[in-house]
């Protein structure tokens, strides 16, 4: 077997709408193409053997087991590979179920599609899926070592690209409000929401975390000053920058016992406790000045009692947990050691911030602590003796939280909330201690022993004992409140021709409402009036882009065939979704082979439509008007015919449409019928002679109708939109150069040629065409654009690309020249194969009053060279 090529889809695609995140392997099995499993002796028992939890697999007999019962009797390795992949992930508790494999035209070759949790671990799971699968199948087994390599592997891709619990418990909570989110490039940040409505989190800090209140916190000292002004219970201490003055300070907060951390520190790292005599102050000294970035470092009195954290979030006391250092409880039988390895086999308990508990470390800090109460690793602890092995009560060094959000006195509650507001945090963690949290502090002795930016979230979510807090609703609260938009509109546009015109107009339509609109399109990408990045930018990257910027209040977004089949789409759901036709282009690639195929592709569009948007469909393309059966939300139909059936039968039931009537583009809804503008004011018309240009405008206007901009701000877009070289390059540019015209359009397909015809052949004079097509495309294809220049054209010039696209040269040009001569055995034509060759002496040629078509592949110097005749 080989891979022949991966590809990690992102978003909603080809395979499936709901499951966003797959793998698609291109496999080859070579030799295995013709030899099910059930014909390659050992492999089933191998299977079994190395992946018994494969049992689990229904598979297609729908029940346990099922998936062996299909390995025993035969089945193919592709569809093998998918299930072992699956199985790699869920055995590194990544939970994953889908998966599908299908063969491709080639006989032999599959697409193996499975669903993936962190892409980096399902690249590796599908090439380790392949790696077992071939061992078995030469040897009969897989080594147990190399599987247990697999699973630790993945573990460490897993961990590593995982969010942080925190991050993941707010990232959990917006997904179940449906806030989209996605991660930044920079800093761990996430950003919650599109365009002008986003809000971006760094862990537990917002864009309402303000620098100087994050500051204050990361300041100790600053903050314990400001809290004892405003008469807040602090510890007594002070601040030191030199060992020398370590001695003084002792004496000044009182003497021992003594707490010492850096002043600048976070994570309970640095942090020695109830330090009581020189020998361990100097140790501790070194330890905290060693945490310290600024090597200055906290003396301050100790004070007995409990650790607890107080979360506040915008100003309201949301948690309050105690936090018990890492320990274990004697049972009499076991010594420390083995009650340690005990306690981490806790399946709560895992490495970092990985788990709701961390495992507990055994290092120099816990056998210094263990020394101090005269314990030792090989101590056998009495039932119920409890032995510490950490003197600080953070999560991340093995400690446990228990919930005491219903224990809080009201006095310390409203102390938390007052403290909140005297730093300026909105989400901000109290460090106190205190023997009891149920009484003021005041009234025990307890002190605020510091506060916290960005707080972790864990212990509150995840409580070793107590109610589970969900934390993450009060800060979606604060970023999003009820009613509070999330999204930008997004408006998505597909089809086989007409994209680029579609988008640049429905973008243009918007503009006249004042608002900033971002789009993608074939020539770059722009945000307000502005090119931001030029190219072909009509993938999901490119609309990424747009929904990343602050500033962009719609998103008008052109979604080729190529991107979606590589990545999915950038967005869970559209607006609106228009489809505008599917043609027979770029047919054979990407195992893409038949028109169904393409218009299942292009349908993506119209299946992830918002239950409360729209899908916008031509009524006069079959394939696309089918798609109407998988739309969730309402669907609106276009159609250059008023007539036609489906529009006629949609509007019985009071549903919306767009059609050309009587010379003039008009809106439907049931029983009304709402003008928009005479298709000859319309500039982009060509004066109303080019019907795939009304019909793009329809498409465009109903897209704008349906989200409610008002109908002049729609009639003044579709007036002042003209398809110039400026505006819609390559899209019908027409130019004046005297004594004849030019023409440029960027079709390079069957139905493109086909849109052109149409307004071509009302021209009166001769026409002439500079043609060519794009090496990839089928033989068949390339005749066919020969055959229908060979209708358009009275005379034809034949060029071919720069880039030939793994064709000989004059090899494409030979094709279309078939074609000419098969429509037109006596047609008048010749082969200049370089673009600017041809195109400089098409318009030499060209009779006066005459038109020259250009169907280029660079549209820029095309209309370059058009241009400099424009001067002369």
């Amino acid at each position: 077997m080989k891979i022949l090529k991966t590809l990690t889809l992102r978003g909603p695609n080809y395979w499936s709408i709901r499951r966003k995140k797959l793998i698609v392997m291109r496999l080859d099995l070579e030799d295995l193409a013709e030899r099910p499993s059930n014909q390659i002796p050992g492999f089933y028992e191998g299977l079994v053997d190395i992946l018994p939890s494969l049992v689990e697999h229904y598979c297609s007999p729908g029940h346990r087991g099922g998936f062996f019962e299909r390995v025993k009797k035969g089945t193919y390795m592709g569809h093998i590979v998918e299930h072992v992949a699956l199985e790699l992930q869920e055995l590194t508790k990544m939970p994953v179920g889908f998966g599908r494999t299908r063969e491709t035209a080639t006989p032999g070759i599959y697409n193996v599609v499975f669903e993936y949790v962190d892409e980096q671990a399902g690249r590796y799971a599908g090439r380790a899926a392949v790696r077992l699968c071939q061992s078995i199948i030469e040897t009969g087994s897989y080594p147990l070592k190399e599987l247990e390599q697999d699973l630790s592997d993945l573990k460490d891709l897993q961990a590593n690209a995982a969010l942080g619990p925190s991050t993941q418990t707010l990232v959990t909570e917006a997904e179940a409000r449906n806030i989209p989110w996605m991660p930044l490039s920079a800093r761990a940040m996430v950003q919650l929401g599109y365009g002008v409505h986003q809000k971006r989190i760094q862990a537990t800090i917002t864009d309402y975390s303000g620098i100087l209140a994050v500051e204050l916190a990361c300041d100790k000292e600053a903050t314990k000053t400001i809290l004892l002004d405003a008469g807040v219970p602090v510890p007594r201490g002070t601040t030191i920058q030199f060992f020398e003055e370590l001695e003084s300070a002792i004496a000044d907060v009182g003497g021992y016992p003594i707490v010492i951390k850096p002043l600048d520190g976070n994570h309970g790292r640095g942090i020695t406790i109830d330090v009581n005599s020189w020998e361990d102050a100097e140790e501790a000294y070194d330890l905290a000045s060693k945490e310290s970035k600024t090597r200055s470092v906290i003396v301050e009195r100790f004070y007995k009692g409990s650790d607890h954290r107080l979360l506040v979030i915008n100003g309201k006391l949301v948690a309050v947990a105690e936090r018990v250092p890492a320990s274990v409880v004697g049972d009499g039988q076991h010594t420390i050691e083995e009650l340690i390895a005990i306690t981490n086999e806790d399946p709560r308990r895992g490495e970092g911030h990985d788990n709701v508990l961390t495992k507990i470390k055994v290092d120099k800090t816990s056998l210094a602590i263990l020394d101090k109460q005269g314990l030792r690793l090989e101590t056998v602890l009495d039932k119920g003796e409890v032995a510490y092995l950490r003197a600080t009560a953070n999560l991340s060094t093995g400690g446990v939280a228990i919930d005491r959000t219903d224990e809080i006195h009201p006095q310390n509650l409203w102390m938390a909330e007052r403290v909140s507001k005297i730093i300026g945090l909105d989400i901000m963690g109290i460090d106190v201690v205190t023997p009891d949290i149920s009484k003021p502090l005041q009234e025990v002795d307890g002190v605020i022993v510091e506060v916290n930016a960005a707080p972790g979230f864990r212990m509150h979510v995840a409580p070793s004992q107590g109610l589970s807090r969900n934390v993450a609703a009060p800060v979606m609260d604060m970023l999003f409140p009820p009613d509070t938009p999330s999204r930008v509109p997004i408006v998505a546009i597909t089809g086989t021709n007409g994209k680029t015109t579609t988008t640049r107009l429905t973008a243009h339509i918007y503009r006249q409402t004042g608002k900033v609109v971002g789009y993608t399109s074939t020539d770059g990408v722009y945000i307000g009036d502005y090119l931001v990045e030029k190219g072909d930018n009509t993938g999901p990257f490119s609309a990424a882009m747009i929904l990343k910027d602050p500033t962009v209040e719609v998103a008008v977004l052109e979604s080729a065939r190529g991107g979606i089949l590589r990545s999915g789409l950038a967005f869970d759901s559209c607006d609106v979704g228009i489809v505008l036709n599917v043609a027979a282009d770029h047919l054979g690639l990407g195992d893409i082979n038949t028109i169904e195929q393409m218009a299942q592709v292009k349908g993506v569009i119209a299946e992830v439509v918002h239950p409360d948007g729209h899908a916008v469909l031509n009524a006069d393309d079959p394939l696309v008007a089918a798609m109407a059966e998988k739309v969730k939300g309402k669907v609106a139909y276009f159609s250059m015919n008023p007539d036609n059936e489906i529009i006629e039968n949609h509007l019985r039931r009071d549903g919306l449409a767009a059609v050309y009537e009587n010379g003039y583009l008009s809106i439907l809804e049931g029983q009304f019928t709402l003008r928009i503008e005479e298709a000859v004011n319309i500039p982009m018309t060509m004066g109303g002679m080019a019907p795939f240009m009304i019909a793009n405008a329809l498409a465009a206007c109903l897209a704008a109708f349906s989200q409610g901009v008002d109908i002049e701000d729609i009639r003044q877009g579709v007036r002042t939109f003209t398809a110039s070289a400026e505006q819609t390059p390559g899209r019908m540019n027409l130019f004046n150069l005297g004594e004849h015209h030019a023409l440029v359009d960027y079709a390079h397909n069957p139905a493109g040629y086909e849109a052109v015809g149409e307004f071509v052949k009302n021209w009166q004079g001769q026409r002439l065409g500079v043609v060519g097509g794009p090496g990839d495309r089928r033989d068949e294809d390339l005749v066919l654009l020969g055959q229908i220049a060979a209708r358009v054209f009275n005379r034809i010039i034949v060029k071919e690309d720069d880039d030939k696209r793994g064709r000989d040269r004059g090899e494409a040009a030979d094709l279309i020249i078939k074609g000419i001569l098969s429509e037109k055995p006596q047609a008048d034509y010749e082969a200049i194969l370089d673009e600017t060759e041809a195109i400089n002496y098409g318009l030499d040629k060209v009779d006066k009053g005459g038109l020259v078509v250009v169907f280029p592949e660079s549209v820029t110097r095309a209309i370059s060279l058009i241009k400099q005749r424009e001067s002369v």
